[in-house]
């Protein structure tokens, strides 16, 4: 049986969860290390997944790190629920910077909005 690792460095941008792990991890680069099988008696050389791991901050020990076991489509899941998320812009929450709502609501008082008719 041969067996190779692949070794990744995956960034999230925001604090994210993994499902079955009780615990956030903040945002950073993290180590994910993926094991794969050789399928022998083929023609051609195909690999099965066996392990996805991720290296982590230890929850009890500070500068400690440890390999958590993970399956790959959670590891997917927080990857694709960090690159939806939102990024922190440098302006503070009520801050006047223009969105679809605030464009809507000085559209009402236009001189075709009936609100402003009536109040002639």
């Amino acid at each position: 049986m041969t067996i190779r690792s692949r070794r990744e460095t995956v960034t999230f941008k925001h604090p994210f969860h993994l499902r079955g792990v009780a615990r956030q991890f903040p945002a950073g680069a993290y180590e994910v290390v993926t094991d794969e099988e050789m399928i022998e008696g083929l023609s051609f050389p195909v690999w099965h997944r066996v392990a996805t791991m991720i290296t982590v901050p230890a929850d009890s020990v500070r500068g400690a790190t440890e390999r958590l076991s993970i399956g790959s489509v959670d590891l997917a899941d927080a990857q694709r629920i960090d690159a939806s998320a939102p990024d922190a812009g440098p302006s503070e929450p009520g801050s006047s910077t223009p969105d679809s709502s605030n464009s809507r609501s000085s559209n009402s008082g236009s001189s075709n909005s009936p609100s402003s008719k009536a109040g002639s």
